[in-house]
């Protein structure tokens, strides 16, 4: 696996964890120590204007904190709450900034609603699909599967204590937009499909074979509040060699069984007219 240190996922990560271990007061003689090898390694070069016992002593005292740090277990949380969080975890980094330069952007939920609204569908019109070697794919729930769309109802609506939409009509929303988006004339490749049933979580990858390459999942759970509750994971293949091609693989699969679209087909699928006036919960 390749290195991504330098992205703007990795980066926004590492300030978040430094920041994280301040608040929390975790690692501080590891940064004091930092701190001052900063300040002294540049005055060492320059000249005498730092005694040699100062020198010396500077040393000593990161040697010690490495021994210490390597003989200690830290058991703080902090290594896994920089990976996962709710949404606004996320907030940090938007979508603009994870989708500039990017090639490939790969989204499933069940109805994607929140991910498809016209800035984020814009986004990918102006920072992904104006290339001509980028690909988009898009897969929600099928619209045509009245039981999967009222079990995904129970799910993610009746699941929430405050729930803002309700998933019939967020998928009907979705399915519109797709057909929108698959008539755009773009440089790039724009492809959707749909699943017959929720496997209780969603996936966003970019660029999974780039060097940038990121990735945020995020589960649905038994019950919360609120959508914006619910844990996200964001994984790189710098943070994970083995969850992250675990999960760019559970969306291949996904994208292998789902329902292509033909040709023919309307943005307004008979199947989920037919079932819009039988249902009275949502979803995402």
């Amino acid at each position: 696996m390749t290195s991504n240190s330098g992205s703007p996922v990795h980066l926004n990560r590492t300030l978040r964890h430094i920041k994280a271990d301040f608040l929390h007061l975790r690692n501080i003689e590891a940064y004091a120590a930092a701190a001052v090898a900063a300040v002294l390694a540049p005055l060492a070069i320059i000249g005498d204007l730092v005694p040699v016992n100062v020198q010396w002593a500077a040393l000593l005292a990161g040697v010690a904190v490495i021994v210490y740090r390597s003989a200690v277990p830290l058991g703080s949380p902090s290594q896994f709450d920089e990976l996962a969080g709710d949404r606004d975890s996320f907030h940090g980094l938007p979508l603009r900034e994870r989708w500039h330069n990017a090639r490939e952007v790969w989204i499933f939920a069940p109805s994607a609603v929140n991910l498809l609204n016209s800035q984020h569908c814009d986004i990918l019109r102006r920072e992904v699909l104006s290339h001509a070697d980028s690909v988009v794919r898009v897969i929600v729930l099928d619209p045509t599967n009245p039981a999967a769309i009222e079990l995904a109802a129970h799910q993610l609506d009746d699941s929430l204590d405050y729930p803002m939409q309700e998933f019939a009509e967020s998928l009907r929303t979705s399915v519109r937009q797709l057909g929108l988006m698959s008539k755009w004339q773009v440089a790039g490749s724009f492809e959707y499909g749909f699943i017959d049933y929720n496997p209780g979580f969603s996936l966003v990858v970019t660029d999974a074979s780039r060097r940038s390459a990121s990735l945020v999942v995020e589960f649905h759970a038994f019950h919360n509040e609120t959508t914006h509750s619910r844990m996200h994971l964001e994984l790189t293949p710098n943070t994970s060699e083995r969850w992250f091609p675990y999960w760019v693989s559970q969306f291949d699969h996904i994208w292998e069984r789902a329902r292509k679209p033909e040709t023919a087909d309307s943005p307004f699928a008979e199947g989920m007219r037919d079932q819009s006036s039988d249902s009275t919960t949502g979803g995402d």
